[in-house]
């Protein structure tokens, strides 16, 4: 029997948001780490709260994987490139970047202010522009790299989050541009758009409780495939794209939805009007 090697063996990983808010579930960079780790790379597991990256490292190291922790804010610049030389410093190089940080807010272009449009496009797009501003030159001084950029469908939809959409269409067309302009340096560049998936952020904005249950069964059921996304759907997602079996694929954006781009709302009505809303 031929024993198949990790689809990133060998590989170096830096993963940004590689921790998960408190609470149930995974979230889609710890997620991340753990199966680029599974999958043979060492990762460095960035995160603004290195306690919740330690976490993920625990885990990454329960199953005989190895990781280490940068504590940053990768909305600075100076941050970012001391993240590159860690990773570098820790492991010898830079293979595989995977731009996860998000947040998102409800908000219009109307009750948004400045203040929250600013915060949103620091979090979502500055951080994955900086990030990729002092990893691209380690990829292309040893001829080649991946990086993964975690968007949502969000940027390709109408939700009432105007900032965070804005910001996660602008990471799309970032990808786009990055794959042209480091594609002959062998850096690929994609993009994940996840949909309707559980993670803990998305639980810690609403209370535990009937309301809560009754949102996460309308986000099953708005899908083709009538089930719950999680974490690691993205995490499979992203991992693919970082590995040399997607070595003929660049300035693509991976919708991980199940399938709720490629339906009409009407066409979904039947399976959201049998979900009993609480209550009832």
């Amino acid at each position: 029997m031929v024993e198949r090697a990790g689809r990133v063996e060998g590989k170096v990983a830096i993963v940004t948001g590689a921790g998960s808010t408190p609470g149930p579930g995974i979230g889609t960079g710890k997620a991340t780490a753990v199966v680029l780790a599974r999958e043979g790379a060492s990762v460095l597991l960035a995160d603004l709260y290195p306690e919740r990256a330690e976490e993920t490292q625990r885990m990454i190291e329960e199953e005989g994987g190895k990781a280490e922790v940068f504590a940053a804010d990768v909305t600075r610049a100076a941050d970012c490139a001391a993240m590159v030389r860690a990773a570098v410093d820790a492991f010898g190089t830079v293979d595989i970047l995977v731009n996860n940080i998000g947040r998102a807010a409800l908000g219009t272009v109307v009750d948004t202010d400045e203040d929250a449009w600013d915060q949103a496009m620091d979090i979502n797009l500055r951080t994955a522009f900086l990030a990729s501003k002092y990893a691209v030159p380690v990829m292309a001084g040893q001829g080649g790299g991946s990086i993964v950029n975690v968007s949502s469908i969000s940027a390709l939809r109408g939700d009432g989050t105007v900032a965070y959409s804005a910001a996660k269409g602008g990471l799309i067309a970032m990808t786009v541009d990055m794959a042209y302009s480091h594609g002959r340096q062998g850096i690929r560049v994609n993009a994940v758009a996840p949909g309707h998936i559980t993670t803990p952020m998305v639980l810690s904005v609403s209370a535990p409780g009937a309301r809560a249950e009754f949102m996460n069964t309308m986000r099953s059921e708005a899908g083709l495939l009538g089930t719950p996304g999680t974490g690691w759907d993205v995490a499979w997602a992203a991992t693919f794209l970082a590995s040399d079996e997607a070595r003929w694929i660049t300035g693509a954006t991976l919708p991980v939805e199940s399938g709720v781009l490629s339906v009409t709302p009407l066409m979904m009505a039947s399976h959201l009007r049998g979900v009993p809303e609480p209550g009832e």
